[in-house]
């Protein structure tokens, strides 16, 4: 892992524990391994900003999505990000792309679609 539970700490508001924080860590760690295996263009502390920011997103797309406007009597609650998959789904994976001048991590993480051909 080449970032920590408090790194991540820094640019999401979270009330998780740390353990928690560090498993989400580690599944971005073991993303960033799987995309950039044979990187020569990215420093490891690029890449350690790209696992932050990709740790953070997992959090935020799954256990903790961030509002970004709430209400009272009428009850509304806006969340950050556009409503997308993927990356694209929060503000968090977005930074991830921006910050990835590679495309590497935005090519592997794009939604595949299946197609048939017939003959």
């Amino acid at each position: 892992m080449r970032t920590t539970a408090a790194k991540v700490k820094e640019i999401l508001d979270t009330v998780l524990s740390d353990d928690i924080v560090n498993a989400y860590i580690l599944g971005a760690s073991y993303t960033i391994d799987r995309v950039f295996a044979n990187n020569t263009e990215l420093s490891d502390a690029h890449l350690a900003e790209i696992e932050r920011w990709l740790a953070a997103h997992y959090i935020a797309a799954t256990r903790e999505q961030q509002m970004s406007e709430a209400g009272a009597g009428g009850a509304t609650v806006k969340y950050q990000g556009n409503t997308d998959v993927g990356l694209n789904a929060t503000m968090y994976g977005q930074q991830a792309m921006i910050l990835d001048t590679s495309g590497k991590l935005k090519d592997a993480m794009m939604t595949r679609r299946a197609s048939i051909t017939a003959v």
